[in-house]
């Protein structure tokens, strides 16, 4: 994704808490290309440039997430809970009280990654303006935590932002949905699978460009107060296009074994990730389509094309 000339710089130090995932590492990536110091948070925190500060934190405990954002000009809230809907909603608000308080308490700017859950299920496109309509336990626990945190910027508690991305891919990305059923099973010559409907519509953000986008997000003026969605190709695709597409760069015959419906249940017993995802699949059995056009025109980001992507995923094997 070209980047814009660089938006002026936020002061300071740039703490990411949720470091490790890899939308952390590619923001971390581009964060030090801009030459900001940036500060790794999680329980085990590694580097991913030299220079990097680590520090320890629990952030369900407030007095730690408070010494972890302290000397912040910029806070990146990147938490990835154990995908379990009774995790999340014990944790996940007082993840996001403990985040608010730190930032408020030490004057922090805070941008928070989110993803599309509290939307639901939508006609047509989804943009920045789709109001919160869950259909999912884990939806609702991220539209509460989202609305906390809108009210707190209403109120003049703190600058933040919110951004978006829809279902991500990208070299690396190993917990997201196209590596277990696309690239993984390509690397091991084997037919790659899908789950719902696969010639509905489906936009998958890539990991680089959401990075990136982050990363000028968080050092930008008259961004902050709002939400954006992250550079998103607008290229119709979807299961079977996405597969043609990976299949043929892989020079591999095209193969899609779509998976029955009926056989998830059964499934979930044995396999948790299956059994936690099953609420969700109105995501998969008709269009899901994300909108970025805001952020493209705002700031002149361009999204990564899909052949570009899927290529440079494939290659990263």
């Amino acid at each position: 994704m070209p980047l814009p000339n660089a938006p002026p710089s936020a002061a300071g130090r740039h703490t990411i808490l949720g470091a490790n995932g890899v939308i952390a590492r590619e923001l971390s990536r581009a964060l030090a290309a801009g030459g900001m110091p940036v500060r790794q948070v999680s329980r085990r925190p590694r580097a991913v440039s030299a220079g990097d500060e680590l520090r320890a934190a629990d952030l369900l405990d407030a007095q730690a997430t408070a010494d972890a954002v302290a000397g912040s000009a910029v806070v990146y809230l990147l938490v990835g809970l154990a995908y379990d809907t009774a995790v999340w909603q014990r944790d996940w608000p007082r993840v996001m009280d403990n985040v608010l308080a730190a930032c408020q308490r030490h004057g922090a700017r805070l941008a928070f990654f989110d993803n599309v859950y509290a939307y639901g299920a939508v006609r047509g496109a989804m943009t920045e303006e789709t109001p919160f309509n869950p259909c999912s336990r884990k939806g609702e626990v991220r539209a509460v935590i989202a609305t906390r945190l809108l009210d707190a910027m209403a109120r003049g508690d703190v600058q933040a932002l919110i951004a978006r991305s829809a279902d991500f891919y990208g070299p690396g990305a190993t917990n997201s949905l196209l590596h277990a059923v696309l690239f993984e099973r390509l690397r091991a010559r084997r037919a790659p699978q899908w789950i719902g409907d696969p010639a509905a519509w489906h936009s998958f953000s890539y990991t680089p460009d959401a990075g990136a986008a982050l990363a000028v997000l968080g050092r930008a003026e008259g961004v902050w107060g709002q939400t954006w969605h992250l550079p998103t190709s607008a290229e119709a695709m979807g299961g079977e296009r996405i597969t043609r597409l990976a299949c043929g760069l892989a020079g591999q015959p095209y193969r899609l074994q779509v998976m029955p419906r009926w056989l998830l249940k059964p499934l979930g017993w044995w396999v948790p990730a299956l059994r936690e995802n099953q609420e969700l699949m109105y995501q998969l059995d008709r269009d899901y389509r994300f909108a970025s056009g805001k952020i493209e025109q705002a700031l002149g980001l361009r999204p990564t094309p899909y052949r570009d992507g899927v290529a440079a995923t494939l290659a990263s094997g």
